[in-house]
């Protein structure tokens, strides 16, 4: 089956690329990705073309600063993409890199602890190679982990580690019942459907008997770092949809790269996905004027007829780009260090 030999393809690159020492990465990249790689990063990478590009500009710096990475998955999945009427395939991961945070990485102070560097990852594969990644990061989680937390208080919990699957039912190696993939999509475009018409009638504070349709009453929704995570439809509302919904205006939904979906799993991304205007307040930013773009990762669990669990990320850090304000260059001109972790030899 082509998903499930796309699956496979994805599987053996990460095997190879999780076991390979430095000297072999370029090797590695190599053999499972086109020449004409097309890669989208968070800020500061951006977008970056082949693979010499994708590995000077992240892969290196990265396993340099991270000793020992692992790549703890906890959701893995695959399916045709709903935006382009199931033309391409891709293959979804999302969990966290793991290692020793022994070199300052973009100028976040090195702690020679563990770290963990939550991600999510969306390969679209043409034949025998990768041809094109978006890779998402949750670097605010890495600076909350430093100690050098860019932003006030968050509205939800500050999970650290997003938590896996309930069940922990998220790697989908195996070949999956494709009505329950179609299922899954149709609740989730459902879902936006509902928040586009809330969009366009300008009611900004929905009951929770209008997420009920959708939602588990128990849902669980894993925010990025900056906003933080919220259980139950009352406290997500309360912690993170109401003040997204009421401190952000002018909202336009751009639409999506892709949107793939397989068993109970479905994720999607865009770049952007939405503009919106900050009216004040929404990450403790002031009023602006700017319609600012905002990629985002949304990853969803279905239970039954409704979604129970959701891991988001977003690209923060070039949203706040956009309204002027740079967390990772502010951190380089300051030295925020209470101690100096380069006292500390790894092993």
């Amino acid at each position: 089956m082509p998903l499930q030999r796309s699956k496979r393809l994805v599987r053996d690159y990460y095997e190879a690329f999780d076991g390979a020492r430095d000297a072999d990465l370029r090797g590695v990249l190599r053999r499972y990705l086109a020449d004409d790689l097309h890669w989208r990063g968070v800020h500061p990478f951006y977008e970056q073309h082949g693979v010499e590009a994708v590995l000077d500009a992240f892969w290196a710096p990265f396993t340099a600063s991270f000793a020992r990475l692992q790549r703890r998955e906890d959701i893995f999945f695959g399916g045709v993409n709903d935006c382009d009427g199931g033309a391409s395939t891709w293959v979804v991961s999302m969990g966290n890199f793991l290692g020793l945070f022994d070199r300052d990485w973009l100028g976040i102070p090195r702690t020679g602890r563990i770290a963990l560097v939550p991600y999510a990852e969306f390969h679209r594969v043409a034949g025998d190679r990768i041809v094109e990644t978006a890779l998402f990061l949750d670097i605010i989680s890495v600076m909350h982990q430093a100690g050098v937390y860019p932003l006030p208080p968050m509205t939800g919990a500050p999970l650290v580690y997003k938590l896996p699957p309930r069940g922990h039912d998220g790697i989908l190696r195996a070949e999956h019942d494709p009505s329950e993939g179609r299922k899954t999509l149709a609740l989730v475009n459902r879902m936006a459907a509902d928040l586009a018409e809330l969009t366009a009638s300008g009611n900004d504070h929905c009951t929770p008997a209008f997420l009920a349709q959708t939602w588990h009453d128990e849902m669980l929704w894993y925010g990025p770092t900056g906003i933080g995570s919220s259980y139950t439809i009352e406290r997500y509302q309360r912690q993170h949809q109401y003040p997204f919904r009421e401190n952000l205006a002018d909202k336009v939904f751009n639409g999506h790269v892709a949107r793939v979906a397989e068993g109970t799993y479905c994720g999607f991304f865009g770049w952007p996905n939405l503009h919106n205007r900050n009216k004040g307040g929404f990450l403790g930013l002031p009023s602006s004027g700017v319609h600012a773009p905002m990629r985002i990762v949304d990853i969803y669990r279905r239970e039954g007829d409704k979604l129970v669990e959701n891991w988001v990320f977003i690209d923060l850090l070039h949203y706040l780009c956009e309204q002027g304000l740079d967390p990772l260059q502010r951190m380089r001109a300051i030295d925020t260090r209470n101690q100096d972790p380069r006292e500390e030899q790894p092993n």
